[in-house]
């Protein structure tokens, strides 16, 4: 636990493409002194001391009794084990979506937390696009949510499926808007390059009538973020990666009867990564709750895990009809 008056010594756990970025932001803040990098690929280690000119261990329990505060940033089968180790010895922890591969895992985690005061935030970071934060004041009670998140396949590793790569960062988004417990839910997959599905539909349906379709997918020819949403009011469109939100407003006046006017939602442009781990590193300081609590990402785990069981009879089917193979799973 870091002293508010000094700067938090930091350490990042994997150094891979997003690892780096995490490593270039903690370098580029004043309070923050980035202490040690782990990764277990001796290459990428030498890489981080030559470019960065920090330490590099390959082993992270090196940096245990080293750090106020760490960045997980590793393949989603270990941030339970990683970020327990560094919970234990009383370290604040940022660790990457999803926040487990598993919601009894995620559990464990938020109650070691818990049980010693700690700070426990979850990589969601389409909540600090600028366009999702400009939403704010204008968003009321969605009846109907349309989401899709496109992209070519990464050339980044790949553990997880879709739903766990993808899909999770509209699920959180969507779980964060619409105060309700879920009621039902439907879905769709296929895989096409991995043995994991690869493009996703998921029907959300909640208990206060609210219904969500959701798509993913990590073999489109062009990357599209784009959730749309209906209310009593209005239709509301955003515009994730150009960071732009578009209101049409339904006006119903004495004089001119009912019209549709059109908003353009003034939006300053952001480094939201850095706006994220910045949120870490103050939450770390002023012992504040986080902005994406353990909480969160448990929940956003959760649905996530409902989806895929969904996928069961789908992929099923799939079998039967000698389409996909015995190995691939959801």
């Amino acid at each position: 636990m870091a002293d508010g008056d000094k700067n938090v010594r930091v350490g990042v756990v994997g150094a891979g493409y997003l690892g780096t970025f995490h490593i270039e932001k903690y370098l580029s803040f004043d309070n923050v002194d980035l202490v040690g990098v782990s990764d277990l690929n001796p290459g990428v280690a030498k890489m981080v001391r030559d470019k960065f000119g920090v330490s590099c261990h390959e082993n992270y329990r090196e940096l245990l009794d080293k750090v106020d505060a760490v960045s997980v940033v590793v393949p989603t089968v270990l941030h339970h084990d990683v970020a327990m180790d560094f919970l234990k010895r009383g370290v604040d922890v940022f660790v990457e979506k999803p926040i487990t591969s598993a919601v009894d895992e995620a559990e464990r985690l938020i109650t070691a937390a818990d049980s010693k005061d700690l700070i426990l935030q979850v990589g969601h970071l389409e909540r600090f696009n600028p366009a999702i934060i400009a939403l704010e004041g204008h968003l009321k009670e969605p009846m109907f949510i349309e989401s899709h998140r496109l992209s070519p396949f990464p050339e980044r590793s790949t553990d997880i499926d879709v739903i766990l790569d993808l899909m999770i960062h509209d699920i959180d988004i969507i779980l964060s808007m619409v105060k309700s417990e879920i009621a039902a839910i439907d879905a769709v997959g296929v895989p096409i390059i991995t043995s994991h599905v690869d493009i996703v539909n998921a029907r959300l349906n909640f208990e206060n009538g609210c219904v969500a379709n959701v798509t993913a997918s990590r073999v489109s020819i062009e990357k599209m973020r784009k959730i749309r949403l209906f209310q009593s009011d209005a239709y509301i469109s955003i515009d994730y990666a150009a960071q732009k939100i578009t209101v049409y407003k339904r006006i119903n006046d004495a004089k001119n009867g009912l019209s549709i006017v059109k908003e353009d939602i003034e939006i300053s442009p952001s480094d939201y990564l850095g706006d994220e781990i910045r949120s870490f590193i103050n939450s770390v300081k002023t012992r504040r709750r986080p902005p994406v609590t353990g909480r969160d990402g448990k929940r956003a785990l959760e649905v996530a895990m409902m989806i895929k069981e969904r996928l069961g009879a789908s992929l099923k089917r799939l079998r039967e009809m000698g389409i996909i193979t015995d190995d691939v799973t959801a």
